[in-house]
């Protein structure tokens, strides 16, 4: 756990430009500490200019598999500081709970891969490939220029992905399916300037209310997603109830779900859009005046089995021909993340399976997760005859990317016994 405490004290947020010294400093400190395992090599690479990454390696014996253990030390920008109960990069144990930004997501994930590796010595009885991420949290832009580069070393049979979460405390996940994402810019635009409200309003639109408006578009009566040209696909319900998403999401006392259909498909295998900013005129100052432009900044999440390049456009589409009253409405789409699933009947997943069952002492679910990982369709498309293991140490009561983001350490113990377990599993 000191190892995981010194990590997250680093403030390695990859969108914050100003964080570059932080980032190398991280890679550095992760660096070192693979260094002192069972692997023969360990450096620190980037590509393209990109953050820094770090691989490692030790080569497999005669007849054995090889095992890649991926995760990232990027982390979510902290956010409001008065959100947190303590300092975000000052780990706090407290309740059972290790809290502190990327304590779960995801330098526990390397956490893990460190324990499993010193629990099998110096000798695992695999091939190791470790590569540790610094972009995942910015969609890993030079990704493919890292896999061109070194592609051949980051070759595996076998690739674990810790960057999941689990069903719920005490019940093991393997993940199965993603979906993809994109976000995408609106600006609605009605005047040239703004002008007094008490001559012109009640005549001429002001861009606030017109994109109010058009956002309310995006949505039916009942929450579910009104774009048309979206795929929509089914999940298994599991045991999941409106009582324990209700708790697990922290959803305000009368404030109804959205959305229609089992639980399960609405968060893992239907498109959900959401509005993540708006640039408008702050409440505190603002005139007494028709506001001639406004922005939204919305994200859309594409079920597995759509392409999000083509949701993209159904998206656009949809905002321009639902402008209310003729405003101008000009879109920025950003770089998408395709959805993804993972094939379940290899050898290897049965491994996993198995491992998990054993360090839980309950057998593991398959589940869908609504957020997107790029690097697991980079991956599946390079190497497309590896089987690909997306695990985790998160519950529902992470809070990944919120304010007081907390690891649960008994999970992260049997997440550390489940990974040692399935690479000796593997093992010739």
């Amino acid at each position: 756990m000191t190892d995981l405490a010194s990590l997250v004290r680093i403030p390695s947020v990859s969108a914050d430009e100003s964080a570059a010294d932080a980032m190398d400093r991280s890679a550095a400190a992760v660096a070192a500490l693979f260094a002192d395992t069972c692997l023969t090599e360990v450096e620190v690479v980037r590509a393209d200019d990109g953050l820094p990454a770090v691989l490692g390696h030790r080569p497999a014996p005669a007849g054995a598999p090889t095992v890649l253990l991926y995760a990232h030390h990027d982390v979510q920008p902290a956010g409001e500081r008065a959100d947190w109960d303590t300092d975000p990069f000052e780990p706090v144990e407290r309740d059972g709970r290790l809290f502190g930004r990327g304590a779960a997501d995801d330098k526990a994930g390397i956490a893990l891969h460190l324990a499993a590796l010193r629990a099998l010595g110096d000798d695992p009885g695999v091939g190791v490939t470790v590569l540790i991420d610094g972009e995942e949290e910015i969609g890993s832009p030079t990704l493919a220029a890292l896999l061109d580069r070194y592609g051949d070393r980051l070759a595996a049979d076998v690739f674990v992905l810790a960057d999941s979460t689990n069903w719920r405390i005490g019940v093991p996940a393997l993940t199965t399916s993603l979906r993809g994402g994109v976000n995408v810019v609106v600006d609605v635009l009605t005047l040239e300037h703004a002008v007094h409200n008490g001559v012109y309003g009640g005549v001429v639109p002001d861009a606030l209310t017109a994109l109010a408006r058009l956002l309310a578009t995006l949505h039916d009566e009942n929450g579910d997603v009104a774009v048309d040209g979206l795929v929509r696909g089914p999940a298994d319900p599991l045991d999941l109830t409106e009582e324990q998403l209700r708790t697990d999401a922290g959803l305000l006392y009368g404030v109804q779900l959205i959305g229609t259909g089992p639980l399960t498909a609405r968060m893992w295998t239907r498109p959900a859009i959401s509005v993540i900013g708006i640039d408008a005129p702050a409440v505190d100052g603002a005139a007494m005046t028709l506001v001639p432009r406004a922005s939204a900044k919305l994200t859309l999440r594409v079920a597995p089995g759509d392409d999000a390049d083509a949701a993209a456009e159904a998206l656009v589409e949809h905002l321009h021909e639902n402008a209310p009253w003729g405003a101008v409405v000009v879109t920025d789409v950003g770089k998408s993340v395709q959805p993804v699933r993972v094939r379940t009947d290899g050898p290897a997943y049965a491994a996993a399976r198995a491992a998990l069952r054993e360090a839980w002492g309950t057998a593991p679910v398959d589940t869908g997760v609504g957020g997107s990982i790029d690097f697991v369709r980079v991956l599946a498309q390079r190497f497309p005859d590896a089987e690909i293991l997306i695990t985790g140490v998160e519950d529902p009561d992470t809070r990944a990317h919120s304010a007081n983001e907390s690891l649960h350490l008994a999970e992260f113990e049997r997440a550390c016994l489940a990974e040692a377990l399935l690479l000796r599993s593997l093992a010739p």
